[in-house]
């Protein structure tokens, strides 16, 4: 099994959700998130001048899915968070050794 971690614009969640589903990928978690990459957040002009902001609002998704299933998913998320521009945000894939639900206590595959 693989946890998937992707940051992604907060735009582009239910166009990801979506695009998740039809693959039958339905659990994950989203989390709001700050953060910056290479271009170290963005400039801003106002009224007194410019301004640096340099943590945006992201989200984070996380879901575990099987280890075939690793490349489908980072399709679907790729290509339906993708815009173009910086900022489009990271995919990150680590293992998972165990996993359990704790209503039924189901575990490893069983349990995603």
């Amino acid at each position: 099994m693989k946890k998937i971690e992707a940051i992604i614009r907060e735009e582009k969640l239910d166009a990801v959700k979506k695009a998740l589903e039809e693959k039958s990928y339905f659990g994950l978690t989203v989390s709001e998130v700050m953060g910056r990459g290479k271009q170290k957040g963005i400039s801003l002009q106002w009224r007194a001048g410019e301004y640096r902001v340099d943590l945006l609002p992201k989200l984070k998704l996380e879901l575990v899915v099987l280890d075939e299933d690793v490349d489908v998913a980072i399709d679907a998320i790729v290509r339906n968070a993708r815009t173009g521009e910086a900022g489009d945000g990271k995919i990150f894939v680590l293992p998972v050794e165990h996993s359990v639900r704790v209503r039924t206590g189901d575990r490893d595959e069983n349990a995603i």
